[in-house]
């Protein structure tokens, strides 16, 4: 998939001034690293009038849905979720555009629409279990962003950047990603893979406060795991009964959970430091760097020190 040079981002309401900003600056910091005018952005409208964002603030756009042309990469940009038949049908007429996409809720949009059905697809984390619900022709994942073939969605915030880098980066690679990336402050770019972070706390409202407890004792203690009967204990219940809040309502044993975590953070310390296998084998409560090894390709299919070299790879790519 190529990322034609002109796109259209349809502004959907509510929006915000921090998604906008996000698009304007990551394709003006694209043409300044590359030197030559890559990309044209302009948003429109449904009804080409302006767009009021957080605060009653009025964006002026260059016109309506209907002004898009054919060449034309089109981006439905949006923060909210809901119907409109009207939209619909507007958006199904331009299914045709070289590149469909949907920023922040955007994808839900053009679910709507029918135009997402048997393509992965993701938005903004806190509607994705509605989404999901909804939209059952569509492959959902809680992934940072999804490329798949003519379609392209992300969440909102970071993830709304790291989806731009990578449509970017496919078609003009990654130096000039890593460019704009540095110039945004970003400490790494999330690929893929990456998963939304969605909030313990969210995803289980205040109803459920031993779980969150429980793994805030989990988060704070990687070094030297607690045990599933200490954590029962400093949470006031028996391990039985956390044993079974966790079962119902993450699908999982405290154990594994917990493992789950150590594995992200050891990820995290790989990636980002230059800290041995075994060293953050130990800061992340393994016995010995070969039960770390064994531990970590079960559950990312590589073992560390392939993880740190395909790291180191990706990194020396950028300066090629």
């Amino acid at each position: 998939m190529n990322l034609p040079a002109h796109i259209a981002v349809l502004l959907v309401p509510p929006c915000t001034l921090l998604q906008v900003g996000a698009v304007t600056r990551v394709f003006a910091e694209a043409n300044r690293h590359a030197a030559v005018p890559l990309y044209e952005v302009r948003f429109v409208s449904a009804d080409g009038a302006p767009v009021m964002l957080e605060n009653n603030l009025p964006l002026a756009v260059t016109g309506a849905i209907q002004s898009i042309q054919p060449h034309e990469a089109l981006l439905v940009l949006s923060d909210g979720i809901g119907k409109a038949d009207a939209l619909c049908n507007a958006l199904q007429q331009r299914a045709n555009q070289p590149l469909l996409g949907g920023l922040g809720t955007g994808a839900w949009w053009l679910a709507q629409a029918g135009l997402l059905n048997g393509y992965r697809a993701t938005l903004h984390w806190p509607h994705l279990p509605a989404f999901n619900e909804r939209f059952l022709k569509v492959i959902a994942t809680q992934h940072v962003f999804e490329l798949d073939r003519d379609r392209f969605t992300c969440g909102d915030g970071v993830a709304l950047i790291d989806g731009l880098l990578a449509l970017i980066g496919r078609q003009q690679g990654t130096v000039l990603t890593e460019a704009i990336a540095s110039a945004l402050s970003m400490e790494r770019i999330r690929n893929g893979e990456d998963r939304q972070r969605v909030p313990l706390l969210a995803r289980l409202g205040e109803k459920q406060p031993r779980i969150t407890e429980a793994v805030m004792l989990m988060e704070a203690n990687l070094e030297e795991p607690l045990t599933t009967d200490e954590l029962a204990r400093l949470t006031g219940q028996s391990r039985r009964q956390l044993e079974r809040l966790f079962k119902q309502h993450l699908d999982m044993a405290p154990t594994r959970y917990y493992l789950q975590l150590r594995l992200e953070h050891a990820r995290h310390l790989l990636r980002t430091t230059g800290k041995s296998v075994i060293q953050i084998g130990l800061l992340c409560g393994f016995s010995s760097g070969a039960h770390f090894s064994t531990v970590y390709r079960g559950h990312f299919g590589m073992a560390p020190r392939e993880e740190r070299f395909k790291t180191l790879g990706d990194a020396r790519s950028t300066h090629i």
